[in-house]
């Protein structure tokens, strides 16, 4: 399961309604190979179920991970930050061996 912070679940909500999407979009959550530690995190709404998604929903946050991404991903937490040392969201990822310096790649 992936879980959000109070900080992402703002951000999500904020992105669905300035985009004008309506109840039928969830979060897809994926994982692909590339960036500087070898697999990088992916966010993007969608609105049509692909075979094998996992569903999961926390804090009102509906998500689907494909059964690849779910594998890496399992227990990560997704924050957004907002300060003055960097901007968007944070997986905070418990099967992360080794993350890059932007936080964008990681492997296991």
């Amino acid at each position: 399961m992936v879980t959000v912070t109070d900080k992402a679940k703002e951000k999500i909500e904020n992105l669905i309604q300035d985009s004008g999407l309506d109840s039928t979009y969830f979060l897809r959550v994926s994982v692909k190979g590339g960036g500087c530690s070898g697999l990088s995190y992916n966010l993007d709404f969608d609105n049509e179920e692909q075979p094998g998604d996992q569903f999961f929903e926390d804090k009102g946050v509906r998500m689907a991970l494909d059964m690849k991404s779910f594998l890496y991903l399992a227990g990560t937490e997704l924050d957004f930050s907002d300060g003055l040392n960097g901007k968007g969201f944070n997986f905070l990822n418990p099967n992360a061996s080794r993350t890059c310096g932007c936080g964008e790649s990681f492997s296991v």
